[in-house]
């Protein structure tokens, strides 16, 4: 049942100030949000990047962009305490009724609920292991238990009365955007399915190194007969040049660099026409399951994979088991074994059985036990 207090809200401010695939994995309590309250206005205030799901999520009527100090992790963010100021002119400026902040695990919620304290929101509802005082009005303790960030978000806004059963992640996918992508590639793909691979991460220690990402687009192309579109932001340009370099020249003609070249929209309806995404443990793998597009994850153990995985779609999570797992490390500081042991031919194989439903090669998957290797196979 509905938090008494919140049945008279008419505008809703939703925190996620992170990454993308973070923003992304809040949309189905955002659903709930919209749902307790149809007739409200629902703001998402959110970060540069994950300001993107934002304006692809039905379920919003608008979206603020916050790039928040304590949301710095390299520290690139230069002191400007009247940026953050203008900040707080320009949420109070909404006059917002309810403000409900979402965080990871590691994460406190207790420098936004500072901004929206200072903004002069009324009911301010986030998940806290520290002693917010009064900067919440409604404090919520998540149940000691490994929860996937989706359940941890539903959590969240449950506590107030605000639920759904509809869970699937929210991603609406712009038809002009669709066409773009078909105008774009179907003079290329020559009757061919296409896999998105995206080499690129945030964080380098969840990254699986580049070389074996060209021995991976190598192995696509001679053994599923597959055209390859090798995807990336701005930044990643680079990155994605030099895997494409690496590519054996026999095979260049079946791979499209796309890296700082599609908006985020046609990214999105890349992957969603894709027959399967190959990544890390990053956003375009969270996009591949709000769009239902299988996806190969080669999962770091950064992070734990109960937590972070792919959210109902077909997937495959490789990695190999390590002394060292769920180290939240930004930069790996042993070999990168979590992912350097997983060999292309096991993600090819992977991607196989999830094109085919073929079994994975007996032979070789006893090998890969033996060496450690994980390969988890979920839904």
């Amino acid at each position: 049942m509905l938090d008494e207090r919140w049945r008279s809200v008419r505008k809703v401010l939703l925190v996620r100030l992170d990454n993308l695939g973070d923003v992304l994995l809040m949309t189905p309590a955002f659903h709930a949000v919209r749902q307790a309250l149809p007739h409200a206005s629902i703001t998402l205030l959110a970060g540069p990047v994950g300001a993107q799901v934002g304006r692809l999520d039905p379920d919003l009527d608008s979206v603020l962009v916050y790039q928040a100090p304590w949301m710095d992790p390299w520290h690139k963010l230069p002191l400007d305490a009247e940026r953050e100021q203008r900040m707080i002119a320009r949420l109070k400026e909404e006059r917002f009724d309810g403000a409900i902040i979402f965080t990871s695990f590691r994460q406190s919620s207790l420098p936004a609920a500072y901004l929206c304290y200072l903004v002069e929101i009324p009911l301010r509802v986030a998940a806290s292991i520290d002693g917010p005082g009064s900067l919440l009005t409604t404090r919520h303790k998540h149940p000691e238990r490994m929860m996937h960030e989706v359940q941890r978000g539903l959590d969240l806004v449950s506590s107030i009365g605000m639920t759904t059963q509809e869970q699937d992640l929210v991603l609406r996918v712009p038809q002009s955007a669709r066409e773009e992508i078909q105008q774009r590639l179907s003079p290329l793909l020559q009757g061919r399915p296409f896999i998105v691979v995206h080499p690129g991460c945030s964080m380098p220690a969840r990254t699986y190194p580049p070389e074996m990402y060209a021995q991976v687009i190598n192995l696509l192309i001679e053994r599923l007969q597959v055209f390859v579109a090798v995807t990336g932001g701005p930044e990643e340009q680079e990155l994605v040049e030099g895997i494409v370099c690496q590519v054996a020249p026999e095979n260049r003609a079946s791979v499209l660099p796309l890296a700082g070249v599609l908006p985020f929209d046609q990214l999105c309806a890349l992957i969603q026409q894709a027959a399967l995404t190959v990544t890390n443990n990053t956003g375009p793998m969270h996009i591949s399951a709000a769009v239902k597009t299988p996806v190969v994850a080669l999962f770091a153990l950064t992070n734990p994979p109960e937590q972070w995985g792919p959210w109902r779609v077909a997937h495959r999570l490789l990695y190999h088991d390590v002394p060292c797992r769920i180290c939240y490390s930004r930069i790996c500081p042993y070999q990168h074994e979590c992912l350097r042991l997983v060999s292309p031919e096991q993600v090819v194989m992977a991607a196989n059985e999830l094109l085919t439903g073929a079994p994975l090669d007996e032979e070789t998957l006893l090998e890969s036990v033996k060496g450690g290797n994980h390969v988890a196979n979920r839904v």
